[in-house]
């Protein structure tokens, strides 16, 4: 089985637990604002590559990644899944510990055919990264061209499933800053009983040399970094609202 490959990565150390071979799958349905790869939305683009062409470039530096794995990003990697299933049947029988970073915009619950390959997919799968851009549907839209709601309904997916996730959320100054949809995003997340961590990412504009090298129009240009120093006291907030859910289920749970 081929997927199309972006590009990898041989040692990635923020791309999951540990020191990771990180592979960027080709084709993206969102267009987020600040994305920093847009060479990767192409779907027909980038290098065909077998599945064990990837294990055999994993096995090159194994002994690099005995507390990591094997990460792959994009791109959507979802939009791949028959590629995904045959590479973790490849890397779970030599043990490799999987993970998946995801916008999680392919999941659509009325498509059986796409879940039970979903559903088998998970098996195999030791850790989703899960990305939310923004937890209001409107502004998601604004943000990516994509609604949110297969987004939040895949998040619950992996919950039922008991699929550990790491939630990613980028907080992009006068877009995803505003305290009232941090909070709503906190208390959503506190539902999930699959969650393992929380990384709140400061934006950047380390993609706009990329725009310009493809002749691009970049949609922030005008947006700076965010403050890492404000950022603490935006990630303060989700995790109020994170735990002010918890408290609420465990008193229910207790009632």
């Amino acid at each position: 089985m081929s997927g199309r490959i972006h590009s990898t990565e041989s040692f990635g150390t923020v791309d999951g637990p540990g020191v990771r071979f990180v592979v960027f799958l080709q084709g993206c349905p969102m267009r987020c604002a600040y994305c920093h790869n847009p060479d990767t939305w192409e779907v027909n683009g980038g290098t065909v590559m077998e599945a064990s062409e990837i294990i055999a470039a994993y096995e090159r530096n194994e002994g690099f990644y005995n507390d990591g794995g094997l990460t792959v990003t994009g791109g959507e990697p979802l939009l791949q899944v028959d590629f995904l299933i045959e590479l973790f049947t490849l890397a779970k029988a030599k043990g490799i510990h999987t993970c998946i970073d995801s916008s999680g915009i392919t999941y659509n619950p009325d498509n059986t055919d796409y879940i039970a390959k979903l559903d088998r997919l998970m098996t195999m799968t030791d850790l989703v990264m899960l990305d939310i851009k923004h937890i209001n549907n409107e502004k998601h839209m604004d943000l990516t061209s994509q609604p949110n709601t297969g987004i939040l309904a895949f998040a619950h997916y992996l919950d039922e499933k008991n699929v550990p996730v790491w939630i990613r959320h980028v907080v992009v100054p006068g877009i995803t800053d505003d305290d009232k949809y941090l909070d709503e995003l906190g208390y959503f997340i506190g539902g999930l009983h699959n969650l393992k961590a929380l990384d709140v990412l400061p934006y950047h504009t380390m993609g706009l040399p990329k725009y310009e090298k493809l002749g691009m129009k970049y949609r922030l240009e005008n947006v700076p970094a965010m403050d890492k120093t404000v950022l603490v006291d935006k990630k303060k907030v989700i995790l109020e609202a994170l735990k002010r859910r918890r408290r609420e289920e465990a008193k229910k749970a207790n009632s």
